[in-house]
């Protein structure tokens, strides 16, 4: 005697050898021996064989018309063997009751199953929503399958161009867009920004990334919504000075700009004015939330993203030929000793009487043409002077930096700037320290410095840059932090930093300076006036927010000034390259700021020049790959970038127009896993520029 019967939902055949009461054993067509109890048993045969009846039973259930049958079940609950009756028109024979069982199993939208061996025919209506499920899935596949030839063909189907990038950064799993281009990446095996680049769903390498950041960032675009701007303030005193700005030649947001007066032969006066936004916004208006969103500027070669609309921008920078209103700090110098006498901070309007550039102007304004009084340029006696006090700023702040325990500044490194113009790239190298360079940094970090002691002093909260005095290890210590209380710097050697001159471009500084107006307009009141009090809860919430937005606009500048590196290579057609070794496999090219990992390379001391065969590399991933070839000269002062092993070091960055942090990632952050540089690096000479308010559209 054979059973046919169920076991944990699957449907077996086999033949008894021998029954214990309500229980078989039963041994199944694969030999395998197993028991089966008598309520699980649908049928009892002695022919055809287990296995034959198996295979006959499946070929009888697909013959069986599903719509007829579920017409015949009617709507009462049946057994499988009085349906079979029905449909067959006499008692099912073995193969046909167990094909019939089969149908019936396999059919869950006809027929609910309501126990062993009996079921239920479904409602109409439910039926037919479940068949036109089964039609629907059916149409999708077939889609599906369509969408899957065409990316496999490399041509993006038109349904997928209204999705934009989605399906790369934010994709809805369930569609069955998303499923095709998964099932393609699978069968051509490419990643999927990789297909859809090659599929003409990225226009190229640089979309890709800029498409992610916005994604991510900026969901909702990067435009402006349409809100009214302030006015220009009209009650302002006019201040009596010719000032004028240096940044480089791409920059728009002008907010800083400088100014000598002469008050007799020993005595002069230094204006240091940045733009004032702050008297045209207001605390948790549109503008403000708007520049709160962003926290800040984002800087990448050839374009950027700012903080705040062009049109108020425009208000409020300090163009060429405009009296703008500005915070002016006014330092009063004695030149015998360039000892500082007095400072005074003031709102005011200023005329400004130039927007001095660096292309234009580096050439000729070096150490040597200053010491020997050589070259034509507008305000050249101001800045010789300048020239004269800032060195002697610096040397101040060396000997306070060395009187918190580190070493003095390395002044060698070189910068570079980024100028993208028709997708083509220019890098040009810069020597950092330079004195419209220098010039520019000491007075900015003697504004943010003396406005951070201002706010101090009228108790009032702000927002600083603290370096030093932390607890953990040294490196944990020396991090760079946010703090809202007036705390050392001591990277940069002074006894507390207020970032207070970008307030166009860096909402920190917009905070900073609407309460510095506060101090300037309403003295030893200040603390009741002051937007921000005391431990107010909203300006530890914007440390935070802004902490997290500069870190992610950082990278992506990193990664952008990386793929332009990468960029460069191609469109010079360099097959050979040199670099110099920064710190064991870590190289950096000379001509450019690429850094690359050479796994397995000999050990080099720091600063040898190596010659470098380019193999290939990748826009999208931001990889390279390169061979050494031959060990050159040793490096000039000026090529090695590395921070010494041991110390974390400050350093005086050009007036470069990008995010601070961003000198420093372009040069280590890019090397991948290198944490020891990248904490040497990122978290110090992020502030080296802490004056310089980095702005440029295009410059690192």
């Amino acid at each position: 005697m054979n059973l046919f019967f169920e076991e944990s939902g699957d449907f077996k055949a086999g033949s008894v050898l021998s029954q214990a009461g309500e229980a078989y054993q039963v041994e199944l067509a694969s030999g395998k021996r197993t028991k089966v109890k008598a309520k699980d048993v649908l049928l009892q045969f002695t022919a055809p064989t287990p296995q034959e009846l198996l295979e006959q039973a499946k070929q009888q259930s697909t013959e069986i018309d599903l719509e007829f049958l579920w017409e015949v079940a009617g709507q009462e609950e049946f057994g499988f063997a009085e349906l079979g009756a029905e449909y067959f028109g006499h008692a099912p024979q073995s193969v046909e009751a167990a094909g019939l069982i089969l149908a019936l199993h396999g059919a869950p939208f006809y027929f609910y199953k309501k126990g062993r061996g009996r079921y239920k025919a479904a409602p109409e209506t439910a039926l037919k929503a479940a068949l036109a499920g089964i039609e629907k899935k059916k149409q999708q596949a077939i889609i599906q399958a369509a969408y899957v030839e065409e990316l496999k063909q490399l041509r993006l189907p038109e349904q997928f161009k209204s999705l934009g990038l989605q399906l790369l950064f934010k994709p809805d799993k369930n569609s069955i867009e998303y499923k095709a281009f998964i099932e393609a990446c699978s069968a051509m095996q490419m990643n999927p920004a990789r297909l859809m680049l090659a599929s003409g769903g990225l226009k190229s390498a640089k979309d890709f990334h800029l498409s992610k950041f916005l994604l991510e960032h900026f969901p909702k675009g990067s435009g402006f919504p349409q809100i009214p701007l302030p006015s220009l303030p009209q009650d302002l005193p006019v201040a009596d000075v010719r000032a004028f700005s240096i940044d480089d030649v791409t920059t728009t947001e002008i907010d800083d700009a400088l100014s000598i007066t002469h008050i007799d032969d020993h005595t002069v006066k230094v204006g240091i004015h940045i733009a004032a936004p702050a008297l045209g916004i207001q605390r948790n208006d549109a503008v403000d939330l708007m520049a709160r969103a962003r926290m800040s500027t984002v800087y990448m070669p050839g374009d950027k993203i700012t903080m705040m609309p062009d049109a108020l921008v425009d208000i409020y920078t300090l163009g060429e030929g405009q009296t703008r209103p500005a915070v002016s700090l006014y330092v009063t110098v004695n030149m015998s000793d360039w000892s500082i006498l007095s400072t005074e901070t003031k709102v005011e309007a200023v005329p400004i009487a130039a927007n001095l550039r660096h292309n234009e102007l580096d050439a000729l304004v070096t150490e040597e043409n200053l010491a020997n009084d050589v070259g034509d340029y507008p305000h050249k006696a101001d800045i010789a002077l300048l020239w004269k006090w800032v060195q002697v700023l610096e040397a101040g702040r060396m000997a306070k930096r060395e009187s918190f325990g580190l070493k003095p500044e390395q002044t060698n490194r070189v910068d570079f700037n980024f100028y993208v113009e028709d997708d083509v790239v220019s890098i040009v190298r810069r020597k950092r320290g330079a004195p419209l360079d220098k010039i520019v940094a000491e007075l900015m970090i003697l504004a943010n410095s003396t406005w951070g002691k201002l706010l101090a002093d009228h108790n009032i909260p702000g927002i600083y840059r603290a370096q030093g005095g932390g607890s953990g290890g040294w490196a944990a210590k020396m991090q760079v932090r946010m703090v809202t209380h007036a705390a050392p710097h001591q990277g940069l050697g002074v006894d507390q930093y207020a970032w207070s001159t970008s307030p166009l471009r860096r909402y920190t500084d917009l905070v900073n300076q609407w309460q510095i107006i506060a101090c300037v307009q309403h003295g030893v009141t200040a603390a009741l006036a002051a937007p921000f009090k005391p431990k107010d809860a909203d300006l530890f919430a914007i440390v935070s927010g802004f902490d997290a937005a500069y870190a992610a606009y950082g990278d992506f500048q990193t990664n952008m000034e990386r793929y332009w590196c990468l960029r460069w290579l191609g469109q010079e057609k360099r097959q050979q390259v040199d670099a110099v070794v920064l710190k064991d496999e870590v190289l950096r090219l000379l001509e450019i700021p690429l850094i690359i990992r050479l796994p397995g390379m000999s050990q080099m001391a720091r600063g040898a020049q190596v010659r470098l065969e380019v193999i290939r590399w990748d826009e999208l991933d931001l990889s390279i790959e390169v061979r050494l070839l031959e060990m050159l000269a040793t490096s000039t002062d000026e090529d090695l970038e590395e921070a010494p092993d041991d110390e974390v070091v400050e350093q005086v960055a050009p007036e470069s127009e990008l995010i601070e942090s961003d000198i420093a990632n372009s040069l280590t952050a890019e090397v991948d896993g290198d944490q020891d540089l990248a904490l040497q690096e990122s978290n110090s000479v992020a502030d080296l520029s802490e004056g310089l308010d980095p702005k440029s559209d295009g410059a690192m």
